[in-house]
């Protein structure tokens, strides 16, 4: 019997690895033949994902801002791609693969499960730039995805928001996992011995909706105070119109306020040198995936109580959650680490049980693929 065709889309092919590398390879194992489809592969990307068993193809797509021209010729290629490969399902994830993605396979009358991974800058209402893209995206969904088999959230927030503002009817089938998952083979566990030398690390894009500016602020209240604690920032520097500046970060590092790393790869690593893991982020996060590897290493997690972010700590168990874009909030969970680190040990030891409970990406995984058998 031919194998089932499943094409994942997406608008980074990195994140084809670092986030579905574990999904391409448990549809591989479960029979079906994988393509993916992105923008701009690079060699390294076109080896994982061949090592993985699936089948790369690029199409072109402006990842940021609109321009109805290229993205029509966007929604073409990708119906184009289906037809060529005889595709059977879809499963796009990230906003412009799901809304391009979906209309192309309802074009090509190809069965869709679409994966919400937040909303992103664009449904904050922070300013009236994401008001307004908020609404425009808002009408590209109901348009896009009233047809697709299901529609998976990541959180049940975003469900609601959609409920609400009527981008999808109670009737449309919907379902939920925790996340992309996190491979525990991959980031294990290691038990926190603490000191008096406590250590905070931020991995994020770095941008002001990721909590990096509040983070910095703290740093700045809590170092003079303690002088051992230590207070890391992973990230690659960002050209958004909200990025942190590298002068900023680079300044901070050479008063000793924080540690810059810059981008790193080997993140298990650095989790599990540092003790506590910071996000104060108030962007809509699906939920954040170095969150999910944070709990797998064993650190306890500061984070706030928003969409996505709150799913990932059981307060007062496995770590803290602040109200977003209070710095006293975030200073006061940082400083009660300091003063009591006897209870990083056991934060941390709960935040590894909970993600083996809800976030192991195998649990995740064969969720996902039961969907997939039901659409077929």
């Amino acid at each position: 019997m031919q194998k089932k065709r499943v094409l994942i889309i997406a608008s980074f092919a990195g994140s084809l690895i670092r986030f579905r590398g574990d999904f391409i390879k448990s549809l591989v194992a479960n029979g079906f033949e994988v393509f993916t489809a992105s923008p701009s592969y690079t060699e390294e990307d076109l080896q994982l994902i061949k090592e993985r068993g699936a089948h790369p193809i690029e199409f072109n797509l402006q990842r940021t801002g609109l321009n109805p021209f290229k993205d029509f010729k966007s929604i073409l290629e990708l119906k184009s791609i289906m037809k060529e490969n005889k595709i059977d399902l879809v499963f796009p994830y990230t906003v412009k693969p799901v809304i391009y993605g979906s209309l192309a396979a309802n074009m090509s009358k190809v069965p869709v499960i679409s994966l919400i991974t937040g909303l992103g800058f664009a449904f904050t209402g922070l300013t009236r730039k994401a008001r307004i893209l908020q609404r425009f995206n808002e009408t590209l969904y109901k348009l896009s995805i009233r047809k697709n088999k299901f529609i998976v959230f990541q959180n049940k927030d975003d469900y609601q928001l959609f409920l609400d503002r009527k981008v999808i009817s109670k009737k449309q089938p919907v379902a939920f996992v925790s996340g992309s998952g996190v491979n525990l083979n991959e980031f294990t566990f290691k038990e926190k011995n603490p000191s008096d030398k406590v250590s905070f690390l931020l991995i994020a894009r770095l941008i002001k909706e990721k909590g990096i500016s509040l983070y910095m602020d703290a740093a700045r209240a809590l170092k003079p105070k303690y002088p051992n604690a230590e207070f890391h920032v992973i990230g690659a520097l960002e050209t958004s119109p909200s990025a942190i500046s590298e002068d900023e970060l680079h300044e901070l590092h050479e008063k000793n306020i924080i540690v810059f790393h810059g981008r790193q790869m080997d993140v298990d690593k650095h989790l599990h040198q540092r003790d506590i893991f910071v996000l104060p982020s108030y962007y809509r996060e699906g939920i954040p995936r170095t969150t999910l590897e944070a709990l797998a290493c064993g650190n306890p997690i500061i984070t706030t109580d928003s969409v996505g972010c709150r799913e990932s700590v059981k307060e007062g168990v496995n770590g803290k959650l602040i109200e977003p874009q209070n710095l006293e909030a975030l200073i006061d969970a940082m400083e009660f680490f300091i003063i009591n680190p006897d209870k990083i040990k056991e934060m941390g030891i709960n935040s590894r049980k909970y993600a083996e409970e809800r976030f192991d990406v195998d649990i995740i995984n064969n969720d996902l693929i039961e969907l997939i058998n039901k659409s077929l």
